[in-house]
């Protein structure tokens, strides 16, 4: 059953939505908020997410691809954004299950180029694997999953069952607000980051969504997975900010050696999100990739 955060005080119904933006459709899991935009005839890119930002973390890329022409979607994770947070285990079967939905609620049929960033890597990178036919070209952007991670106060306290909903009962969850700083290279971002970012945590259900999906092995090991990719004959860009200290850099290492035809660019002078801070330099490498035959 849910549990009370202390700041969570609103429903996440019909009302909540209306000025959102974007579109919603329903799936087997729940409502799942999206956007679609640019070209309708050109090739279709979507882009997945990470562990707690919702799309509007892909503003930069979103916009250039739209306007480079392409098809592009983005879309909430369920327990994010102005998507549904149900009750459910929120693991990677369940993420995976959620894109595979969308895109047959979009009746989409030819393969797709799929970027996923951070937590993303894994969902798209497990996709990938179970879907090779549905896959054009993977681009990965500092992506969990080469090692676990497990270093923060929120990711140990979630390991200990009821400590968690005991703090975020008492105290709320606005420490997240603060902790999305680390993301963050260039300081000048985070203050109008973190205003867009604390809209989806008034919503009930949002910390519920957060603590299983940590609980649900969300964060731990996929290198299994990249090691898969690593034998197929998808290809694989990669990107990777250099002072990332959320997902180190160190990790890098572990997923080129895991997918031997990755093609690598490490971003200098950003942190955790190189195509949020330097678009200027993400986006040409990106629309290269996505353009060659």
């Amino acid at each position: 059953m849910p549990f009370p955060v202390r700041n969570e005080t609103k429903e996440l119904n019909a009302n909540a939505r209306h000025s959102a933006g974007g579109s919603f459709i329903q799936l087997p899991g729940g409502i799942t908020h999206y956007e679609a935009g640019g070209n309708k005839s050109g090739d279709l890119v979507v882009l997945a997410h990470g562990f707690s930002v919702p799309y509007f973390i892909y503003d930069p890329t979103f916009e250039f691809l739209s306007r480079s022409g392409f098809r592009v979607i983005r879309y909430d994770l369920f327990g994010r954004g102005y998507s549904d947070r149900p009750q459910a285990t929120y693991d990677i079967d369940f993420f995976v299950a959620q894109l595979a939905d969308l895109l047959d609620a979009l009746r989409v049929s030819s393969p797709v180029s799929l970027v996923g960033l951070s937590m993303g890597g894994p969902i798209a990178s497990t996709f990938t694997v179970r879907y090779p036919e549905r896959i054009r070209k993977l681009t990965l952007i500092d992506p969990a999953g080469a090692k676990p991670i497990a270093t923060s106060l929120l990711l140990r306290a979630a390991k200990l069952p009821q400590v968690a909903e005991t703090v975020l009962r008492l105290v709320g969850s606005d420490f997240m607000i603060k902790s999305i700083a680390d993301d963050f290279f260039d300081p000048a971002l985070v203050a109008h980051f973190q205003s867009r970012y604390k809209i989806q945590m008034q919503y009930k259900g949002f910390m519920n969504a957060i603590l299983s999906t940590i609980r649900n092995g969300m964060l731990n090991s996929f290198l299994d997975v990249y090691q898969q990719l690593g034998v197929m004959e998808t290809p694989v860009l990669l990107f990777w900010g250099r002072n990332d200290h959320t997902v180190p850099f160190a990790h890098s290492a572990l997923v080129c050696a895991a997918i031997p035809q990755v093609e690598f660019h490490a971003i200098e002078g950003c942190g955790h999100l190189p195509h949020y801070e330097k678009p200027e330099q993400v986006n040409p490498i990106l629309l290269e990739f996505l353009r060659q035959a």
